[in-house]
């Protein structure tokens, strides 16, 4: 452990074997990198081809794997043959946006009439309710699908069959025994599900749908008998991996070769609200997962957050310029304030919060704390304090609250266990996330519940951070070509995370501030090789304040490389994560790259 590694973490080197380095390096003609790295991930031997060029063709499973999915497919086939107008009612974040417009695209080159409703965040909530589907079903709606959402909503699902109107869910969140009494739900993570597939966003359970419903379509003569082209399922895989990465799903299996070949159908630009996006975001090079994470989904989500719910769903189901360029520049200044909202409160959470910082599970309230920016206020703490948050926002007697959790506590079953237990009024989620209401005077009640299922959780926190490392690394491997070794385990991200590194001896040469709160630094190792490094976010913390200090100690720094594309040219820095001023690691293996 570095005791004193300024961050306050643990360096943990990765454990590998050997044998099994030498075994991939001789039998695959890998580098020592990458090989490495391929250990460490534990990557099957008989699965390191697929996973070094994962195509949707050999990750894609028979759709009919997953319950309901050819009952669901017949019946929408029977609604196409008789003409019935469907409805889409969609979830207002990323994976419900770009699920309601998988859906709606491909209806629309299919000329089939249908509405879709987005509720609004602050007046409706999550997931279906009356007032939605009454608004669907006087449209004469007769067939409604509901996506990232649907799994729990029992009464609005009663309401359209009181009506003669079918529900099909197609959903990722996590259910209870008893499920609604809809004409079917399609949701990996359903208890009786065997399909394995438990990894899907709601965007990824959509595409699989629609691979079902193209395949029933062609083997009827659909598309011939009616005079239309088929649609190429392959160019909507731009939206499942916006989907997909924004969701932080596991980037494994077949969400591995929809996120590298949904980068590919980015870049081509073929939907034009994303490629809006990226126009106003000023993003010129080649499309990546972090474009998605940080600067396009975002914005998407900011529309649910503070501004109109609608507009993501709307702008990536547009064909018309001028209106894409709107709602893309409505959802830029919703995203701008969200910023401002999100640092207004975590600032006031943080500075009233100090005596609660010590509970295993921080359940915090307050009241009118906006409920657009919760989620993320929650996210931020969770990151910070290394422990699961949850945060309710009241408005007279009763809040209403998002949950983020760390990895191996699952909030979602926490929260669905607290509903059947009478705690909560509704709420649902999944293992890393979740929402629910409550009335106020339960609040205490609540907090006791999740604490004593904390109890259960038998991960040793010990309030010690862990930064897990890959392998260490000479200086002189801030290179292009290191980097685009690296880059053959692409896409990372949850499940696959980015390859860490610590280089060893370094100096300062120079330290400067950039972006107010950045500082880009220049280092020298020990044998004279320098390389260009950032800290993100550092110049109110220890390592700004040890970068930007002249002195002459040697020190150790931890991170990742990044690769910075400007007018043509191609540079890689490395992104400091930590620094340490000792050489003890945990788990240390006699291994150095470059």
């Amino acid at each position: 452990m570095t005791s004193l590694s300024l961050s306050g973490r643990s360096w943990i080197l990765r454990r590998y074997n050997q044998k099994d380095l030498s075994f991939i390096k001789e039998n695959f003609y890998l580098d020592e990198i990458t090989s490495k790295l391929l250990c460490v991930r534990h990557i099957k031997k008989d699965e390191i081809k697929s996973f070094l060029n994962p195509s949707i063709k050999n990750f894609l499973p028979n759709p009919n794997n997953l319950k309901d999915m050819q009952k669901s497919t017949l019946r929408l086939t029977q609604a196409i043959t008789n003409k019935e107008k469907i409805g889409i009612f969609g979830d207002y974040d990323v994976d419900g946006a770009t699920s309601a417009a998988l859906l709606g695209n491909y209806f629309s080159e299919l000329n089939l009439d249908y509405e879709i409703y987005i509720p609004d965040r602050k007046s409706e909530g999550y997931g279906p309710s009356i007032k939605g589907f009454k608004d669907l079903i006087n449209k004469k709606v007769k067939l409604i699908f509901t996506v990232d959402c649907g799994t729990l909503s029992f009464k609005a699902i009663n309401f359209a069959k009181e009506h003669k109107v079918d529900v099909i869910v197609l959903d990722h969140h996590q259910s209870e025994i008893k499920l609604p009494s809809a004409f079917s739900i399609i949701n990996p993570n359903r208890f009786d599900d065997n399909s394995n597939l438990q990894y899907l966003c709601a965007a990824g359970v959509s595409f699989m749908f629609l691979v079902s419903l193209n395949r029933e379509l062609r083997s009827n003569n659909w598309f011939k008998n009616n005079n239309i082209i088929e649609p190429n399922l392959i160019n909507y895989l731009d939206l499942v991996s916006l989907g997909t990465v924004c969701d932080v799903v596991p980037l494994i299996g077949l969400n591995r070769a929809i996120v590298k070949q949904g980068l590919k159908i980015i870049k081509s630009k073929k939907n034009l609200g994303i490629k809006t996006l990226f126009d106003i975001c000023k993003i010129d090079t080649t499309p990546s997962i972090y474009h998605l994470g940080y600067l396009i989904g975002p914005r998407i989500n900011a529309g649910g957050r503070v501004g109109k719910c609608s507009h993501g769903a709307n702008l990536l189901l547009s064909k018309d310029p001028k209106i894409s360029f709107k709602l893309a520049s409505e959802l830029d200044q919703f995203n701008k304030e969200r910023q401002l909202l999100e640092r207004d409160l975590l600032n006031k959470i943080l500075s009233e919060s100090k005596n609660y910082i010590k509970d295993p599970v921080l359940v915090l309230s307050g009241k009118n704390w906006h409920e657009g920016v919760i989620g993320i206020v929650a996210a931020r703490l969770k990151d910070k304090f290394n422990k699961p948050v949850i945060i309710i926002s009241l408005n007279g007697n009763e809040g209403k609250a998002s949950a983020r959790s760390i990895v191996g506590f699952d909030i979602g079953s926490v929260i669905i266990a607290a509903t059947q237990e009478k705690i909560l009024l509704k709420g649902g989620g999944h293992k890393m996330a979740g929402g629910f209401s409550i009335k106020m005077e339960n609040i205490k009640k609540f907090k006791n519940f999740v604490f004593n299922k904390f109890d259960g959780f038998n991960q040793n926190l010990n309030n010690e951070k862990p930064l897990f490392l890959d392998s260490k690394i000479a200086p002189t491997a801030v290179n292009l070509d290191f980097y685009n070794k690296i880059a053959l385990l692409s896409p990372f991200g949850s499940g696959n995370p980015e390859p860490k590194f610590i280089i060893e001896d370094l100096k300062t040469i120079n330290g400067k501030i950039v972006g107010e709160k950045h500082i880009k630094s220049v280092l020298i190792g020990a044998d004279g090789s320098t390389f260009k490094s950032i800290a993100f976010n550092a110049v109110e913390n220890d390592l700004g304040s040890y970068l930007l200090k002249k002195n002459n100690k040697t020190f150790n720094i931890a991170g990742k490389l990044s690769l910075n594309e400007w007018k043509g040219q191609s540079n890689v820095e490395f992104i400091i994560d930590d620094i340490s001023v000792n050489k003890t690691f945990k788990n240390t293996v006699p291994s150095s790259i470059g």
